[in-house]
């Protein structure tokens, strides 16, 4: 016993109390690399990212559905739909029983370009006149989310439109696409005034009635006016006979008979 004690441990302790020896069944534990104490936070990491990123990803789409499934705020763009039809015309396209088609001139693709512009600058200014009247009622409550959704859609639509309409029309002439929206809101003042002209003059034939109207209303009240005053003048100048009176003119002729009257007695007197 005492042998294989001796076999399985042999060593001996100095005067500090620290042990000199060997033990041939102990053996220290194999250190661990650094990397493997990393791997449980890196794991927690990349499930918390993972997770993070599917739920932004489902979240942004159901919002792009939602926000597909909304009524434009604005009708169909016809003008630019017109545009990039004569823009992508391929004359080579046109089958033997069609006539075939010339190229389209760049004058026509600018004139589609310009027209195009006038309408964008159109629903610009529909948009900030409905701006602010539409933040106060959604603020109030007045109006649903909904509404504020499209209306904000539409301000980015048109952000995107006008972006593609000057980079258009710089590649049809170099900066171009600086004074094109210029060209674009003088042509709609001018429609607009146009228009304010065209209602006027519809309305020129109901207002000249009105006023004819209202004319002779007046020009029949004044005569109406004018006979009873001369009238009443009439009445004054040329009193009706048989009426009694006391004016003074009456008593100034009373008076004028009175002597006449006091001669006659006078006479009688006499001859008696």
């Amino acid at each position: 016993m005492d042998n294989a004690t001796n076999s399985t441990f042999n060593g001996t302790f100095d005067g500090n109390g620290t042990f000199n020896g060997t033990s041939g069944a102990f053996t220290p534990p194999v250190p661990k690399p650094f990397w493997t104490g990393l791997l449980l936070p890196t794991a927690y990491l990349i499930i918390l990212i993972g997770s993070l990123y599917s739920f932004s990803s489902v979240y942004r789409q159901r919002q792009i559905a939602r926000a597909s499934k909304l009524e434009p705020w604005f009708p169909q763009h016809v003008t630019r739909n017109i545009y990039l039809s004569l823009l992508h015309l391929d004359p080579e396209a046109a089958s033997d029983g069609e006539k075939k088609l010339s190229k389209v001139p760049d004058s026509v693709l600018k004139a589609a370009l310009l027209k195009r512009a006038v309408e964008d600058i159109q629903r610009i200014v529909q948009l900030r006149q409905a701006k602010p009247a539409l933040q106060t009622l959604v603020q109030r409550g007045s109006v649903g989310d909904e509404l504020w959704q499209r209306f904000q859609r539409a301000e980015q639509e048109m952000e995107l439109e006008v972006k593609d309409v000057v980079n258009e029309a710089n590649a049809f002439a170099p900066n171009w696409g600086q004074v094109i929206f210029q060209s674009a809101n003088e042509i709609n003042q001018n429609i607009m005034l146009k228009k304010r002209i065209a209602e006027m003059q519809a309305e020129l034939d109901s207002d000249k009635a009105w006023w004819e109207n209202k004319r002779a209303g007046i020009q029949d009240q004044f005569m109406k006016e004018l006979e009873g005053d001369s009238a009443d003048a009439a009445a004054a100048i040329n009193p009706p006979v048989g009426r009694k009176t006391n004016s003074d003119d009456d008593a100034v002729l009373v008076e004028a008979g009175g002597p006449a009257q006091a001669q006659g007695g006078g006479k009688k007197k006499g001859k008696k």
